[in-house]
């Protein structure tokens, strides 16, 4: 079974992502959960979300303490937040961030793979300004999950709320998401 926790802040659609990755998750045959965890606070208060996906029939129904992957959807979280928390040095960390990895291994103090990448930058250039679709995508190249089938699920959910160009803006950003995390890790050193 894989874990993944991520962490956003209110309005930045963590929980949404979790889902469009359960229903990926789904379409591989895979069993899935996915839910949110939030009090009563307003957008921009940190928000978790929650993922797991297993060959197997899933009986946990607790959160995520023990993740394989942790997404930081907002840098400013890697400090308050302790993203970190029960992260296997065999799992990953992957940030939206500017800095490099070496940076946030610094201000983490976490000894596994950490992969950065400028979700905002790349949400900016495909013209979304939403940086959970990078993020999705760089997860979906972490857990091995096939692109293509990542990204027709992606396309129908989106498809049923939004515009067919604003669909394709969030596509380019996964996609851009994707190639950097792979690009990342085929470029780390080993």
């Amino acid at each position: 079974m894989k874990e993944i926790r991520w962490h956003g802040r209110g309005g930045q659609g963590a929980k949404t992502v979790s889902q469009i990755l359960a229903q990926i998750n789904l379409r591989e045959g895979k069993h899935v959960q996915s839910f949110p965890e939030y009090g009563p606070e307003r957008s921009g208060a940190p928000v978790r979300a929650y993922n797991r996906i297993s060959d197997e029939e899933i009986l946990i129904h607790s959160g995520v303490y023990h993740p394989h992957i942790s997404v930081v959807i907002d840098e400013t979280l890697l400090e308050s937040e302790n993203p970190t928390e029960g992260l296997s040095p065999e799992g990953t960390l992957l940030v939206n961030t500017k800095r490099s990895a070496e940076e946030v291994r610094k201000i983490t103090g976490y000894p596994g793979e950490i992969i950065c990448l400028d979700a905002d930058k790349i949400a900016k250039e495909a013209g979304t300004g939403f940086p959970n679709v990078p993020m999705l995508g760089a997860v979906v190249a972490v857990l091995g999950t096939d692109p293509q089938l990542a990204e027709e699920e992606l396309k129908g959910t989106l498809a049923k709320r939004l515009s067919p160009e604003i669909v394709e803006k969030n596509l380019a950003a996964f996609r851009a998401g994707y190639e950097a995390a792979k690009g990342a890790r085929e470029n780390a050193p080993a």
